[in-house]
């Protein structure tokens, strides 16, 4: 979606909320004679029609204290406001995984629970190493879906009817009521097999159709062309980038060497895109470039289409890899260090609201900048803002870091283009050139815009590790949040309520406590705010990279799967322990960020914070797994687990008022309601179901 939807990819965390949502729904509804997993191959392909002919385009409500960078696209879209569109999607979605999830709830109750919770962890790795793996080779999205609807096929396709499945006397949810599972009748079941498939090839023929032409990153949907002497790099339907003849590009690139000459041996370009930056270096006499570029098929285009040729020069290296986590592991040092045009147009990952640059400006990345400077280095930074309190929060950052004030000059007129110094060698500067008059970019107008010194505001506050929003002018709720925040949770409320009005209705109401979906849906809370704070803080150990991210989910679930396993070989009666551990971890993991600790190895640094970062994970997971083991209504109480996940993800947001550190605080909290709402009534024994 976000690689069609137009901006979509900043609000992505949305979809995986909704996934949450339709997964605890369809748990819920897991008594229900009528099976809905049959709707999947028909949802799934209106969603896909939906997406490839309707043209949205996310429009955010005009704010002088957030900033998106919009498409600026002159093809017709359909724009809708954020706080209709994204609801809009959250249903969608949450309606195609709700028909997954019912199937999903059918099969934990023909286990025991930590055996069926088992092979829902074992099969959640499978499909994120899966998903690592096709990532790594660049695939196109015809082969995630084909792989999708491989693994959907089993549960379409039966072209006899099996007797296991026509009908089960279930004792799971009380009463021994008959539940149909599958399609009554030989013919009918053919039929709607029969039809399943032909939609599912339906949808893997429009996708095919919907990505051609394109180019497929971990992190984007790549298109080029040519317009003109230019050739442009358009990501997730965005200008991106373009690449011209340095001496045609603005007048940035060549600015540090036209201040201070062609002195710099050792350049160091963070976020070198297609390689403009690297050109200008070349072009100024450096010796030797480490062009650092976190996205491979952008540097494999600016190495394949650059008409300068810059990666193909032997002076250059170029090194795919995020800057923070380049930074972090190398000891080289630089005259000159270069922050790029750096817009990545995405979020981090779907669990968190960080966009993937944002931890390159926070105050510890410009000390790792400062840290590996020569002691007559430079730092150059120079981006198209678009507002004047970012320039400053940048500056004000640079003067923190630095002790001193940067030389920084801006065209107002020109998106507050800004073009700043720092480092020792600015001490050196007696006459400076006089400041540009005129900034020419691709797609500008051709007029007067002249430079003038920066005159920075100091009470815009830095982005730091722990409040990393640098597109925010100050720590607050936006109101487009609050908005689409409230309707998804009013919509998930009355979906909520409907589902077990529907499920008490129908065959057979679940034989559980009030309490007892309190204390798992708390646990899902919980949990959820645990990942998303262990995937941003992996992030800063070793990079914002779509491997980092993937071995963070891994991670998280196979300290979820040790958990189930300690739990189905011991009997743990008394939880309180469990949670005492898991609070005191939460505590030293709010007393020691990463980075708080300093390590003369990179080895033991990663040992140390891996294991204070997942530790509380696995008391998690073990919490978890004890109760999980003593359910009596496992897909009801995984339901409500799940319904838990999506409002904790909610509960993410305070993050963007609070910064990262006060999540911990929350999940303790979460835990703590999580244990107190079964003080009274220990949970019931699952009652056993015949044949298990």
């Amino acid at each position: 979606m976000p690689a069609y939807v137009r901006l979509l990819a900043y609000f992505s965390n949305f979809i995986l909320l909704a996934t949450f949502l339709g997964g605890g729904l369809g748990c819920l509804l897991a008594n229900r004679r009528r099976s809905l997993v049959a709707w999947f191959p028909l949802a799934q392909l209106i969603v896909i029609i939906a997406v490839d002919r309707l043209r949205l385009e996310v429009a955010v409500p005009a704010s002088s204290t957030n900033i998106y960078f919009t498409s600026g696209t002159a093809a017709p879209v359909v724009s809708v406001e954020s706080t209709m569109l994204l609801p809009l999607l959250f249903v969608i979605v949450a309606l195609l995984f709700l028909t997954i999830a019912q199937r999903m709830g059918r099969e934990l109750t023909r286990r025991p629970p930590l055996q069926a919770y088992r092979i829902n962890l074992l099969g959640s790795i499978t499909g994120v190493a899966t998903f690592a793996l096709l990532s790594w080779l660049e695939l196109p999205p015809v082969v995630w879906f084909g792989v999708a609807f491989a693994a959907a096929l089993p549960f379409l396709v039966r072209l006899k009817p099996d007797p296991t499945y026509a009908h089960i006397t279930d004792t799971t949810f009380g009463r021994g009521d008959t539940v149909y599972w599958s399609y009554a009748g030989s013919g009918l079941s053919r039929a709607l097999s029969i039809v399943n498939v032909l939609l599912l090839l339906a949808s893997l023929f429009i996708v095919y159709r919907m990505e051609g032409g394109s180019l497929w990153s971990p992190y984007y949907r790549i298109t080029l062309f040519q317009d003109g002497a230019d050739t442009v790099v358009e990501v997730n339907n965005i200008f991106h980038q373009s690449m011209a003849p340095v001496e045609k590009k603005e007048y940035f690139y060549q600015w540090p060497y036209t201040v201070f000459g062609d002195t710099f041996e050792d350049v160091l370009i963070l976020g070198a895109g297609t390689g403009t930056d690297v050109a200008a270096a070349l072009r100024h006499g450096a010796r030797h470039v480490d062009a650092v570029e976190i996205d491979p098929v952008i540097l494999r285009l600016g190495a394949e289409h650059h008409p300068d040729h810059p990666y193909s020069d032997p002076r250059v290296r170029a090194i795919n890899d995020d800057a923070r986590h380049f930074l972090a592991t190398t000891e080289k040092k630089y005259d000159l260090i270069v922050f790029a045009l750096i817009d990545s147009l995405t979020v981090q990952s779907s669990f968190s609201s960080v966009r993937l640059e944002s931890y390159m400006f926070t105050e510890e990345s410009f000390r790792a900048v400062r840290d590996h400077l020569k002691p007559r280095g430079v730092m150059a930074l120079y981006n198209y803002f678009r507002e004047k309190w970012l320039v400053d929060r940048l500056a004000n950052t640079v003067t923190k870091v630095f002790g001193q004030e940067p030389r920084a000059h801006v065209h107002q007129d020109r998106a507050y283009l800004a073009v700043m110094l720092a480092g020792p060698r600015l001490a050196e500067l007696t006459t400076p050139p006089p400041l540009p008059t005129f900034a020419f970019g691709y797609g500008q107008a051709v007029d007067p815009n002249p430079a003038k010194p920066l005159q920075r505001d100091p009470t815009v506050i830095p982005a730091t590790d722990n409040w990393p929003f640098l597109y925010m002018r100050a720590p607050e709720l936006p109101r487009h949040y609050l908005a689409a925040l409230a309707v998804v949770l009013a919509i998930s409320t009355i979906a909520l309520f409907s589902v077990v009005a529907f499920a008490e209705f129908g065959v057979s109401a679940p034989s559980t406590s009030l309490r007892a979906t309190a204390h798992f849906f708390f646990l899902g809370a919980g949990f959820m705010l645990l990942e998303t704070k262990s995937i941003v803080q992996f992030a800063l150990l070793w990079g914002s990279t779509w491997s980092s991210a993937s071995l963070a989910i891994v991670s998280v679930l196979v300290m979820a799967l040790a958990s189930a396993f300690v739990a189905s070989r011991v009997d743990i009666r008394r939880r309180w322990p469990i949670v005492a551990a898991l609070v005191a971890l939460l505590a030293l993991n709010y007393m020691l960020p990463i980075g708080r600790v300093s390590f003369g190895s990179r080895a033991a640094e990663s040992l140390f914070y891996g294991a204070l970062v997942f530790s509380p994970v696995l008391c998690a997971g073990l919490l978890f797994s004890t109760s999980y083991k003593q359910s009596s209504s496992t897909a009801w109480d995984f339901g409500a687990n799940l319904f838990g996940a999506m409002v904790g993800g909610v509960c993410e947001y305070f993050s963007l008022l609070t910064g990262y550190q006060f999540l911990l605080v929350l999940v303790a909290a979460c835990y703590l309601f999580a244990v107190v709402s079964t003080v009274r009534s220990a949970p019931a024994r699952r009652t056993a179901q015949p044949g298990v």
